[in-house]
């Protein structure tokens, strides 16, 4: 699992890893990192042009110090200060005996590449009108985008943006990857991130919030041996969908059969159509304990919100199984919150943004801390969609997903999630692990299938039985 921390936790190992340490050295393998990989993006050195942005911080010394290293490889690297009478005083001299200069904004017209050292992981708030128009000149120039530890504008806890924040398409971040790198509107603005290793491993304490690497997933992915059978794979329920929009009932029954488990019932009022598209499936009629054995249960994707509805929920929510809540079953826990919270057996709730409003609050902009809010609040776990969806269980532990792509923002692919959840929560890992492992695959799942163009919900479908050959390294 990759660990993401906050900014007071990296602060923290840095002083402890400076204790025993000569000053400074901790700045110097940071700026010797992030030359690295800006010379590993340009793919040389000799000539190209550099322009560092550079506050008044630590954060504009490693851009300092790293632009030094660039000049003596050979290239021309202008620092435009943003309070030159604060620069980083030994990072500047450092630049200036590489044969670096200073300069203004005009030098981002001709930029192979821009360094963002404006604000650091201590930055809070906006950006100041001086800053802004940097951003913006950089953004309308030639320069491969690149931030330095965190994009100034970013914050490094929450991924908040407060106005504007630098665009980077790389981020070279020191010691740790910060949470608000990879959530929020903090992933967008981060591009792609690189890790550099400065020695804060043995500082560091338990990670703030933790993401799921394909090695991780693969774990439990495994096939099935010799002795299973039907039963010894997982038997999920699922109740979704209706007779005249058997849709939702269609997506969610054939993701959880393409998932994993060796058997899904289908005990919602969608059967014929269910059973058209699914022959595998067990499809009944009837109250949900008329089913037989189940494992877990998915239900409320497209099954409505009226009074069938409601004692169908609780029926399935009065059980000691494990529970996925998703769509319309949300509006109804939303209007009787006592049906999860009355709960002892795991149940996952998997509410985007306006289904979490109205059970929890409007979100804001801590995604982590708003999950972890309403999970605690109902004693479940709390499964918040999104560009990267956060996981977050009654005690705190979370998981920021590191899969997924725009492509998935399309009617029916959140059914397909919760099919995909039910099977994994059949056994095996705890409800907040198995839905990481979920929303993992889930996103696995629509990049495999936006490799096509523009993706439907049945796509992702389809595209399941790949995406965990893949996952488990078996892909033919």
């Amino acid at each position: 699992m990759t660990g993401l921390f906050t900014a007071a936790q990296v602060r923290g190992a840095e002083r402890a890893a400076m204790a025993g340490l000569r000053p400074g050295v901790l700045m110097q393998r940071a700026a010797t990192g992030l030359a690295a990989v800006c010379l590993g993006l340009l793919g040389r050195a000799h000539g190209v042009r550099v322009v560092l942005l550079v506050g008044s911080g630590d954060n504009g010394g490693d851009a300092l110090f790293a632009g030094a290293v660039l000049a003596v490889r050979g290239a021309q690297v202008t620092a435009v200060l943003l309070a030159p009478d604060r620069a980083h005083a030994d990072g500047l001299a450092a630049l200036l005996r590489a044969g670096g200069r200073t300069g203004g904004a005009e030098s981002l017209a001709r930029a192979d590449l821009v360094l963002d050292g404006i604000v650091g992981i201590g930055g809070t708030g906006g950006l100041r009108d001086d800053a802004v128009a940097l951003v913006h000149a950089a953004v309308a120039g030639p320069g491969l985008l690149v931030a330095v530890d965190v994009p100034s504008g970013v914050s490094a806890d929450t991924g908040e943006v407060a106005g504007e924040a630098f665009p980077a398409q790389h981020t070279v971040t020191f010691g740790a990857v910060k949470t608000g790198l990879v959530v929020g509107a903090g992933r967008g603005a981060a591009g792609t991130v690189h890790l550099v290793d400065i020695g804060l491993g043995p500082h560091l304490p338990a990670p703030d919030a933790e993401q799921l690497t394909d090695a991780d997933v693969a774990v439990h992915l495994d096939p099935p041996g010799a002795g299973d059978d039907k039963y010894s794979r997982g038997v999920v329920g699922v109740i979704a969908g209706s007779a005249t929009y058997p849709g939702a009932g269609v997506l969610c029954t054939g993701a959880a059969l393409r998932a994993r488990p060796g058997l899904v019932r289908y005990a919602g009022t969608a059967a014929e159509g269910v059973k058209a598209a699914w022959p595998e499936a067990l499809v009944t009629s009837g109250r949900p304990g008329a089913a037989g054995r189940v494992q877990a249960w998915v239900v409320g994707p497209g099954m409505g919100t009226d009074e069938a509805a409601r004692s169908v929920l609780a029926e399935v929510l009065a059980t000691d199984l494990p529970v996925v809540v998703d769509a319309d079953a949300l509006t109804l826990v939303a209007a009787q919150p006592g049906l999860v919270g009355d709960r002892t057996a795991p149940t996952v709730l998997t509410p985007h943004d306006r289904e979490f409003a109205r059970l929890f609050g409007e979100v804001g902009g801590d995604r982590v801390a708003a999950a972890r809010r309403g999970a605690a609040a109902l004693g479940c776990t709390v499964l918040l969609k999104g560009d990267a969806t956060v996981v977050a269980d009654r005690d705190g532990a979370a998981f920021v997903n590191a899969t997924g792509t725009s492509w998935l923002a399309t009617a029916g692919t959140g059914d397909v999630l919760a099919g995909v959840l039910g099977a994994f929560l059949t056994g095996g890992p705890a409800a907040a692990e198995a839905a990481a492992v979920a929303a993992h695959v889930h996103g696995r799942a629509g990049q495999l299938a936006a490799e096509q163009g523009p993706l439907i919900a049945g796509d992702l479908v389809r595209v399941l039985p790949r995406t965990l050959a893949r996952l488990r390294g078996a892909d033919g």
